[in-house]
């Protein structure tokens, strides 16, 4: 994350996510290093899949490729001006917890042999972080309203009111339910590929409904 910062403008829409993911990932690496999951290698792995579908975007953008339909919106308008810096980090988020965390559990279960059944040992660690990201919100809205993003509330008002109205708890347990829906397809090629591109439409669609200018 550090490295694809370096070469971005300041006002670049990836920039400002990227910082959002940087500072959160680091916050709840904080306070997960003290907590005790009941399956850590999952939950680690998880991890890693998850960013490694942001880095896949970031490389796509990169080498001129098609960018997944989910991140579209904020690779598109990156540089428009008028949006401000925190309804980029929010369309960041967007894309990446409505979309491709439901892909990493598929990917990440499938790899350890596991159901994703609410109430199993990987889903109680996965709620886990739910209660961590509640601990880490209020840092995280302190560095994004008053350190170098501050100019968020010319554009759109209360930043409080923004992070309540896009709820990372809410988003996090309907990725689960996307994955148990992509698992019950099972091996429908056909079904599987119309779900995940009406699931990476209306992520895309929520995309740019975040990044409507508003200066």
């Amino acid at each position: 994350m550090e490295s694809i910062a370096l070469p971005l403008s300041y006002n670049d829409g990836i920039r400002r996510f990227n910082e959002l993911y940087l500072a959160v990932t680091r916050a709840v690496a904080a306070h997960t290093a003290k907590a005790a999951f009941t399956d850590p290698a999952f939950m680690s792995r998880l991890d890693v899949v998850f960013a490694d579908l942001y880095f896949a975007a970031v490389d796509a953008s990169n080498a001129h490729r098609k960018i997944p339909r989910a991140w579209a919106p904020l690779f598109e308008l990156r540089n428009t001006r008028g949006i401000a810096p925190l309804q980029f980090a929010i369309a960041g988020m967007n894309a990446h917890i409505n979309h491709d965390l439901a892909v990493a559990l598929v990917s990440t279960s499938a790899e350890f042999g596991i159901k994703l059944n609410r109430g199993s040992a990987q889903h109680r660690d996965y709620t886990a972080v739910d209660k961590i990201l509640g601990k880490v919100q209020n840092e995280i809205k302190e560095r994004f309203t008053t350190g170098i993003v501050k100019d968020v509330d010319i554009a759109f008002g209360k930043a409080d009111d923004v992070f309540a109205n896009w709820s990372v708890e809410r988003a996090r347990d309907n990725a689960w339910t996307h994955a148990q829906t992509l698992v019950a397809i099972g091996g429908n090629r056909f079904l599987r590929e119309q779900f995940l591109t009406a699931l990476a439409r209306s992520v895309g669609f929520a995309g740019r409904a975040l990044l409507l200018r508003t200066s």
